[in-house]
């Protein structure tokens, strides 16, 4: 029993996890309300609940802190970012309300090339902001990046997408009646979980796809739309053992007993627990 209530057994630690994904999904509505910020917020959820799903030492800082860090240090960039998503929004809201006023073939057309270019949308969309937490690249480059991952990754980008449409499905769908204790989840802790989860899909793409960027551009402030980049351009190296992998077909090989055996030894030197840089 002693071992059960241990402050570093799997139990205590779960649900140290919890709580911060709760806090973390607070915060993130709570800086979301004003709109404009709410691509801010996301940056500084997607870094919290990466470095939660990564691991992380005793003496880091708290999800919460990490929040609240990067939620002021990458304003100005995300808020840039989600503008431009907002536009893109209006514009699929606008087609969207055109197209549904017409009838016959013509309207069925342009009612499929709306739900494509939303897929398209969806499919970038998924990166941008888990890229923006991650590396530093302009804002140029971390859309141009978002879309091609979401391509290069595409069996995961369906999978990312399909945690958060099949909890809206469980909570909203599945039970009409339960529509404000599906709001409520979501309010407490919805977007944390989902944002955890996905996590684990981007800390493994991130890690599995590792294109280094050429002298010149090494030298450097930003990374200049590389896919992805060097460690030096990453906002910390808590992802992995230093693999780095450079071949595009990376996502259908598998790795040598070599890359085996030197990332086992990582995870047992270190716990599986990376260092963030501050």
């Amino acid at each position: 029993m002693s071992t059960l209530f241990d402050p570093d057994g799997m139990l205590m630690s779960g649900l140290r996890k919890i709580a911060d994904i709760v806090l973390c999904n607070i915060l993130f509505c709570l800086f979301s309300l004003p709109v404009i910020t709410a691509g801010a917020a996301l940056t500084a959820l997607h870094t919290a609940m990466q470095e939660l799903a990564a691991g992380r030492d005793e003496d880091d800082q708290s999800p919460e802190r990490v929040f609240l860090r990067v939620f002021k240090e990458d304003f100005k960039k995300s808020t840039l970012l989600w503008l431009i998503c907002l536009g893109c929004m209006a514009f699929l809201f606008l087609y969207y309300f055109v197209t549904g006023m017409l009838t016959g073939n013509l309207g069925r057309v342009y009612r499929i090339t709306f739900f494509v270019l939303l897929m398209v949308f969806l499919f970038g969309f998924q990166y941008i902001f888990p890229i923006e937490a991650r590396f530093r690249l302009h804002v140029k480059d971390t859309l141009k990046n978002s879309w091609l991952l979401s391509i290069a990754a595409f069996p995961w980008t369906i999978l990312s997408l399909a945690i958060p449409a099949g909890l809206v499905y469980i909570l909203f769908f599945m039970n009409p009646t339960g529509f404000s204790m599906g709001v409520f989840l979501w309010t407490i802790c919805g977007f944390g979980v989902v944002t955890f989860l996905n996590s684990f899909i981007f800390l493994h793409v991130f890690k599995r796809l590792g294109v280094r960027l050429t002298p010149e551009d090494q030298e450097t402030e930003q990374a200049e739309g590389a896919l992805f980049t060097d460690e030096k351009h990453m906002k910390g190296d808590y992802l992995d053992g230093g693999l780095s992998y450079s071949d595009p077909d990376w996502n259908r090989k598998e790795e040598s007993l070599e890359q085996k055996a030197e990332h086992r030894a990582w995870q047992r030197d270190t716990r599986g627990k990376g260092k963030r840089v501050k």
